[in-house]
């Protein structure tokens, strides 16, 4: 029936489909029958075709190549190629059956007519086939044409053939090939490599392989890639090197070697270039020791170059020690190619040349003729200077005075570049007792401006030999030099230039009164103080000032009050807080010296007021002794109470004490029990337990049962108030405040006597308790607290009431002083109230 359908319908391939399908286990002869039946009825009938040819070489896998089933498979591909040419997987099948065969020259021309028929969109499936196929067979020129036609269409593999051809050894096309990928800039490594890995690559090839290399120019190669790549020209070098000693031109090796050395330009570079050539050497000493220990040859017998093995290792030995002991000047040379303009290293390199003169004078030269000064790194000048101490320490003055002659012409960038120069010119005529011809050298230089004080110090834009005339440097020499070789007069001359020119400092204004007071002009050296003080404000002025007054103090003492008093009265009106202590300090001492004792108290209020906070309460402490020595320490009163003011709280409790335990020795109780009270309100018991153990010992020698309960009290609230005392953020704060409020109104409605107590000491403690307060005196409670619910019977009277009754003691004698005899029956509030009035 299959029969008869296929025969009615020879073209419908679904009949033909069942009729293979039914004949599925049919022999394989019947099949192929049915099977040609059938694609020559449909000959364009991809699917008949695949199964038809797939089947054949199926039945061919296990057969001797010489079978005859192979050329019937073949012809069976062919005639299928005839209509499905245009099919890829036919031509694949196809050219996997016939590398089966391993018939290379059928392969190959079937595979071109593949990609001949194939689009060439297509050919990307042919490809990879074609190329596993020809590195299967083994045959270099084979695979290196078809590559090369491979890269025709994919370029960007190229690696693949370099690594290819790496595989085969074909070194010299593979150079070739990396040479090109070096040179190109669009070409991108499907591997990630960059351009000097690709450099690596190629110069592995060429240094290990330098007979293979014959289509490059291997030294114009590399030194392309030393201008290409910068970052690594001590590699690329050793490269080259390399290069040639593999090819056995150790000549040639010895050349690339030193001209890398004078080359490189970077202290990396060099370490590279220099180990390699090193370890080159000492194998090529190592070698020539090991032939010359091998060989036995005759004295008369030469080897290379004219020696025999044994000189040869001395040269060579000889060679190797000289290239060491060039180490550092070849280091030197770098590092002035990296920065011609580098001053230290020109130093150092005279250094190298120390004991060969003609080689120092040579480098001096050309270090001076390089350097520009504007681009310098160090100090351009000491170049100069150092050229001419040279001929100096060879005895040639007249090429070091040329030297410093030209020295003084350069354009340096500052002025003090300068003066050194002329300094050093100098100190080279002193040092050769040529001190006319030193002072001559400094007159030069110090050379007034025609009108003015000429351009600034720092003005750029003017030369710098014009701008030396404002060198202190240069000056204060100059000085120096004429108050010891010249007169009294050039010196006074040189500094009341100086002061002209405003190119003096505090210390040169000493200097110039010292030489004037040394020679007995003293009203002179009191202008030379003020015209110094003209020039500087404070802080600078200060020495001048201490020195300018302690000179005039010495000198005429109390004869010339007014005078001296003026001359502190201006030093006090411009002083500055941080050096006012010191000066009214000696205000104060020479008033009490040669003035009067008021006006040295008045003299240190002032003080108290003028100096740094930091240094207040020493200054009321000074204040304090003074008054007590003088007028006696109740005068001291009236100076605690407004030290207590203006010290700054960190300082407040020792002035407080020390207050206090001056009231305690008067006996006057209640006011220091008072001071204590005040000073409560700043310590807290944790920080300060030494003030609060000095107020109990107060109490516990002088009070009673109710002032150390009372005591206990303040102590508590200032425990309160402390601890609450905190760092909050502002909604914290107001909600804090809020509470607070809140609380005060609760105890507001408590009526007990308690809360009543608590509150009013918290309110005690809450602000500071005015000084004033203290001049009121304090008595404790005499009876228990009556209950009442209107008055605190335990609050303290601070009325002035100058009925009340004070209890007096008898006071030592010794504490009144010079106080008269009918004060000493008083009691200290008496007396006090007697001196106010």
């Amino acid at each position: 029936s299959y029969e008869e359908d296929v025969l009615r319908n020879p073209f419908s391939l679904k009949h033909w489909w069942w009729y293979l399908e039914f004949k599925a286990k049919a022999p394989k002869k019947q099949r192929y029958l049915i099977f040609e039946r059938a694609v020559k009825n449909l000959p364009g009938s991809y699917k008949l075709w695949f199964r038809y040819l797939t089947e054949r070489a199926f039945d061919c896998r296990n057969l001797p190549l010489d079978d005859i089933a192979y050329e019937e498979a073949n012809a069976a591909f062919e005639r299928a190629l005839v209509t499905m040419h245009k099919m890829p997987r036919i031509w694949l099948d196809y050219l996997k059956f016939l590398i089966q065969q391993k018939r290379v020259t059928k392969i190959r021309r079937t595979f071109d007519r593949s990609l001949r028929a194939l689009p060439i969109l297509q050919h990307n499936r042919v490809w990879p086939l074609y190329l596993r196929f020809v590195q299967s067979a083994r045959i270099p020129e084979l695979a290196v044409r078809v590559y090369r036609r491979f890269l025709k269409m994919e370029p960007d593999r190229v690696e693949e053939f370099i690594d290819y051809l790496k595989k085969i050894k074909s070194w010299n096309e593979a150079a070739v090939q990396l040479a090109e990928l070096v040179n190109s800039d669009k070409f991108v490594s499907q591997y990630g490599k960059s351009k000097y890995d690709l450099w690596k690559d190629l110069l592995n090839i060429i240094t290990k392989n330098p007979g293979a290399i014959t289509s490059l120019n291997v030294d114009a190669v590399i030194r392309s890639g030393i201008r290409r790549f910068p970052h690594q020209v001590g590699h690329l070098w050793c490269a080259l090197a390399e290069f040639y000693v593999t090819d056995g031109r150790f000549v040639k090796a010895k050349d690339i070697y030193e001209e890398a050395l004078n080359t490189v330009s970077t202290v990396r570079d060099f370490s590279v270039v220099f180990d390699a050539y090193s370890q080159y050497e000492e194998s090529m000493l190592a070698a020539k020791m090991d032939v010359a220990e091998e060989d036995d040859v005759d004295d008369d017998e030469e080897g290379e170059g004219g020696l025999n093995p044994s000189d040869e290792v001395d040269w060579r030995m000889m060679r190797l020690e000289h290239l060491m002991e060039r180490r550092k000047l070849l280091l030197n040379s770098v590092l002035l190619r990296q920065n011609p303009h580098n001053v230290p290293q020109w130093h150092e390199r005279v250094q190298l040349f120390k004991d060969d003169p003609i080689k120092a004078i040579t480098t001096f030269s050309k270090a001076v003729a390089t350097v520009d000064p504007a681009k310098a790194t160090g100090r351009p000048h000491t170049l100069w200077i150092a050229f001419a101490k040279f001929y100096e320490s060879h005895g040639d003055l007249k090429n070091a005075r040329v030297i410093f002659g030209k020295a003084t012409q350069v354009a340096y960038r500052g002025v003090d570049d300068l003066a050194s120069v002329w300094c050093a010119y100098a100190e080279m005529e002193l040092r050769h007792r040529k001190y006319d011809l030193a002072r001559g050298v400094m007159r030069k230089a110090c050379v007034m401006p025609d009108k003015g004080t000429g351009p600034r110090a720092d003005d750029t834009s003017v030369k710098v030999q014009k701008r030396l005339h404002k060198s202190t440097k240069l000056w204060a020499f100059y000085a120096d030099l004429e108050e010891n070789l010249g007169t009294l007069e050039s010196a006074c001359a040189v500094y009341e230039s100086m002061l002209d020119l405003k190119v003096v400092t505090p210390q040169i204004v000493l200097n110039y009164a010292a030489l004037l007071e040394e020679n007995k002009f003293f009203e002179r050296a009191y202008r030379a103080y003020e015209k110094g003080l003209d020039l500087f404000k404070f802080p600078h002025a200060f020495p001048i000032w201490i020195a300018y007054l302690r000179r005039f103090l010495t000198r005429y003492k109390g004869k010339k009050k007014e005078r001296a008093r003026d001359l502190f009265e201006q030093a006090v009106s411009k002083i500055t807080t941080k050096n006012a202590r010191r000066l009214y300090l000696l205000y104060a001492k020479y008033e009490e010296d040669y003035g009067l004792a008021r006006r040295a108290m008045d003299v240190l209020a002032r003080a108290c007021k003028a100096v740094d906070k930091k240094e207040r309460a020493a200054m009321y402490s000074i204040y304090i002794k003074r008054v007590a020595d003088l007028f006696g320490v109740t005068k001291s009163r009236e100076i605690y109470h407004e030290a207590i003011k203006e010290v700054p709280e960190k300082d407040l409790k020792p002035m407080c004490l020390r207050y206090a335990d001056l009231e305690r020795k008067l006996g006057e109780i209640d006011r220091a029990r008072s001071i204590y009270q005040y000073t409560a309100q700043y310590c807290s018991p944790e920080r300060d337990p030494d003030f609060w153990e000095a107020w109990k010992t107060f109490e516990v020698q002088h009070g009673n049962e109710d002032t150390y309960t009372e005591m206990l009290r303040v102590r508590r609230s200032v425990v309160g108030q402390f601890a609450t005392v905190q760092l909050l953020p502002t909604d914290v704060i107001a909600k804090a405040e809020e509470s607070k409020r809140q609380q005060s109104r609760r105890k507001k409605r408590d009526t007990s006597e308690m809360s009543i107590l608590e509150e009013k000491a918290r309110e005690a403690a809450g602000g500071p308790v005015p000084m004033e307060e203290l001049e009121k005196p304090k008595t404790p409670p005499p009876a228990p607290i009556a209950a009442s619910a209107s008055k605190n019977p335990e609050e303290i009277d601070f009325d002035d009431d100058d009925d009340i009754d004070i209890e007096e003691k008898a006071v030592p004698d010794a504490v009144f002083g010079s106080a008269s005899a009918a004060e000493k029956g008083l009691g200290a509030k008496a007396r006090f109230k007697q001196k106010n009035k």
